[in-house]
């Protein structure tokens, strides 16, 4: 845990660098992939810090995430089995390195898929489910890149939209609020689109 600690106070440690905004694109890219600390700390801090530039560093927070989410897809398309069938030692790799990612949830998450493709990957996008865990097997179980890529955008761009809307109009003190509150308020929204999502299909 301390380890984990030091790491994510060494990403924030970047809001105050002239290379904040590249960091900021590579934690989004690798934690969408393989990387344990979300982009959204570094994000607020760098909003908070420049105000008026919040809306580019969510631009530059989504494209990172989302190209680091195609990124985990294409691990998971070629790298994730052998031409035999079994294992390679790339996933097995991430089984022990990625916090809560075991063969029984990477099982659960592919049986996910036979349902509802893009409501499954935009709610890992957008919520704090590990959305690295979802982009690998996005495509270790040959999910339509199209959609993949789409339901990723909207879903990584809402999460951090919100962020940075939040901090571009009331600033400093939304900080504390949305430390404290933001995941249940992702998760809330969230459940309202699933439902909606749900009756539209069966209304129509």
């Amino acid at each position: 845990m301390k380890p984990l600690k030091s790491l994510y106070q060494w990403v924030l440690s970047w809001a105050e660098s002239a290379y904040g905004t590249l960091v900021l694109f590579l934690v989004a890219f690798a934690e969408s992939s393989f990387f344990p600390v979300p982009a959204d700390p570094l994000l607020m801090a760098l909003c908070l810090g420049k105000v008026k530039k919040s809306m580019y560093y969510v631009f530059m927070c989504t494209l990172g995430s989302v190209l680091g989410g195609v990124f985990g897809f294409i691990i998971g398309y070629f790298l994730w089995y052998t031409p035999g069938g079994e294992l390679t030692g790339i996933a097995n790799f991430f089984f022990r390195v990625i916090p809560g990612f075991s063969p029984e949830v990477f099982d659960n998450v592919g049986a996910q898929y036979d349902a509802h493709n893009f409501l499954v990957i935009f709610t890992a996008a957008f919520t704090p489910i590990p959305y690295k865990v979802f982009s690998i097997t996005a495509g270790v179980f040959q999910i339509n890149l199209p959609i993949f890529i789409i339901a990723s955008i909207l879903g990584r761009g809402g999460r951090f939209v919100i962020i940075g809307l939040l901090i571009r109009f009331f600033g400093e003190p939304i900080k504390a609020v949305m430390d404290k509150h933001f995941n249940t308020f992702i998760i809330v929204l969230t459940i309202i689109f699933a439902l909606s999502y749900v009756l539209i299909g069966y209304l129509f």
